[in-house]
C-alpha cells in the first residue's frame, strides 16, 4: 500500500509522496521567518518579531492579473503578543514580499467595525493579541477571517474573531463568533441547499460542560459543529463531529480545525492538528479527515484517518543558533491550496517559529482516510493490522 507513489508538483516544486511518506517537504524550508520579516518591520523597534508561523493563506490575482498567494502570518513582538502581518509570492513557494506594516493589530476604536459591535468589548477582547488567522473564501471575491483574540489581562482568556475583506487592504470586523471560549474555526465555502452556513469550530469543552463556571484554559479535544444563516453570522454551537481522548493516538489529548475545508472529489477536505500527551512533551501533529459533500456535519459519513499526515520533524525549524524557539515539537497549519494533478500545498509553522510548505496528493489522503479509518467521536481504530 505505501510503496505506490503519487506525484506532487508547486511551479518547480516537484517529487513524489506515498503512504507511507504522505507530504513532501521543501527543501528550501524555512519559507518566511522573523529575519525576512525584521528587514521590513525592524525600522519600528516595537514590531520587532520573533517568529513567523501558522499562517493563513489565499490565491488572489495580483495588479498585473497575475496569480499570486498571499500569505497572512502570526508573529510575537517583543512584550509577547502576537500580531497578523501579510506576504505576498508570484509562486507560492518564495520570493516572499513582506507588507511594510501588519496586516492586523490588536483592535482600537479607530479601527472599522461592523453595525451593532460592542466595539469596546472587541478591543478589550484583542488587547492581548491576535494570531492563527484563517482566511476562509467565500464565493469568488470575499474572505472571512477566523481569528484567535486573547484578552490582556485574563490568562488563557480566548474568543475567535470575525472579519471580512474583499482586498486584504480594508477589514472589517464582526466580533466574536461566540461568546464562549473558544479556539480555531474554519467555514465551509459554501451554504447547503437550505442555504445554512456550516463551520468547525473548537470550544472550550470545559467551558461547555460547565455553563457559567468561568473556566478558562479547557482540553479543547472536540471539534464542534456550527450553523448560521450567512459566513459572518449569528453562529450557533451544534454536536460534536469529532473528538479526541483514546489511546494510542497522534490526537489522543486535543483536536481542533487546521486549515478551511477543501471541497474534493473525495469529499471535504479536512487538515487538522492533534496533540498527543507523552513524556517529552506534547508533539502536535497534523491529521485528515473527508467530510461528505452532501452532509459535511454528519459524524457517520465522517472519514477520518488514524495514521498522522505529518509529525514534527529537526527539518521544520530551521533557524540560526541564537533564534529564539517558541514551542518545540509543533507543525500547526492555518491553510492548505489546491494545484494541478491533485496536488495539496500546506502552510504550515514549524515548532510556533518558522513557516514551512509542503506537498501532498489528494489520492494519497483518500486511501490514507480508507485504510486507518478510526470512530470520529471515539477516536477508537476501525481498522485491523
Amino acid at each position: 500500500m505505501g510503496c505506490v507513489g503519487a506525484h506532487v508538483e508547486l511551479n518547480g516544486f516537484e517529487g513524489t509522496v506515498t503512504i507511507n511518506e504522505p507530504v513532501l517537504r521543501y527543501s528550501g524550508n524555512p519559507i518566511l521567518t522573523c529575519h525576512d520579516v525584521n528587514k521590513v518591520w525592524g525600522n519600528d523597534c516595537r514590531l520587532y518579531t520573533y517568529t513567523v508561523h501558522n499562517a493563513g493563506v489565499a490565491k488572489v490575482t495580483g495588479a498585473n492579473g497575475n496569480n499570486q498567494t498571499i500569505m497572512l502570518f502570526r508573529s510575537h513582538i517583543a512584550d509577547g503578543r502576537s500580531v497578523i502581518g501579510k506576504a505576498l509570492s508570484d509562486n507560492g513557494v518564495n520570493g516572499w514580499i513582506v507588507d511594510p506594516k501588519p496586516f492586523l493589530l490588536p483592535a482600537i476604536e479607530n479601527d472599522i467595525y461592523a453595525e451593532g459591535v460592542n466595539i469596546k468589548s472587541v478591543i478589550e477582547s484583542e488587547a492581548g493579541g491576535v494570531e492563527d488567522i484563517r482566511v476562509n473564501p467565500i464565493g469568488s471575491e470575499l474572505y472571512v477571517l477566523t481569528y484567535s483574540a486573547y484578552h490582556e489581562k485574563i490568562p488563557d482568556r480566548v474568543k475567535v474573531m470575525m472579519a471580512i475583506t474583499k482586498d486584504f487592504k480594508t477589514v472589517i470586523r464582526y466580533g466574536p463568533i461566540s461568546e464562549q471560549d473558544m479556539r480555531n474555526v474554519v467555514i465551509f465555502p459554501e451554504p447547503d441547499k437550505n442555504e445554512t452556513w456550516r463551520a468547525l469550530l473548537r470550544p472550550n469543552d470545559k467551558d461547555r460542560e460547565v455553563k457559567g463556571s468561568g473556566h478558562i484554559g479547557g482540553s479543547f479535544g472536540e471539534i464542534c459543529v456550527g450553523f448560521a444563516p450567512s459566513p459572518t453570522g449569528p453562529w450557533e454551537i451544534g454536536s460534536v463531529i469529532m473528538r479526541s481522548g483514546h489511546g494510542p493516538s497522534a490526537y489522543q489529548a486535543k483536536i481542533g480545525p487546521g486549515s478551511p475545508p477543501i471541497k474534493t472529489p473525495y469529499g471535504w477536505l479536512n487538515i487538522f492538528h492533534g496533540v498527543r500527551s507523552t513524556m517529552a512533551g506534547n508533539p502536535y501533529t497534523l491529521g485528515v479527515a473527508f467530510h461528505d459533500l452532501e452532509e459535511p456535519t454528519n459524524p457517520s459519513k465522517l472519514r477520518v484517518s488514524a495514521k498522522p499526515l505529518l509529525m514534527p520533524s529537526v527539518s521544520d525549524c530551521l533557524v540560526r543558533e541564537t533564534d529564539y524557539v517558541h514551542v518545540p515539537n509543533v507543525v500547526f497549519s492555518c491553510g492548505a491550496l489546491t494545484g494541478k494533478d491533485g496536488t495539496v500545498a500546506i502552510y504550515y509553522g514549524g515548532n510556533d517559529t518558522v513557516m514551512n510548505v509542503g506537498l501532498t496528493n489528494i489520492q494519497i489522503l483518500n486511501e490514507m482516510c480508507n485504510i486507518f479509518r478510526l470512530n470520529p467521536l471515539t477516536g477508537e481504530h476501525l481498522y485491523s493490522l
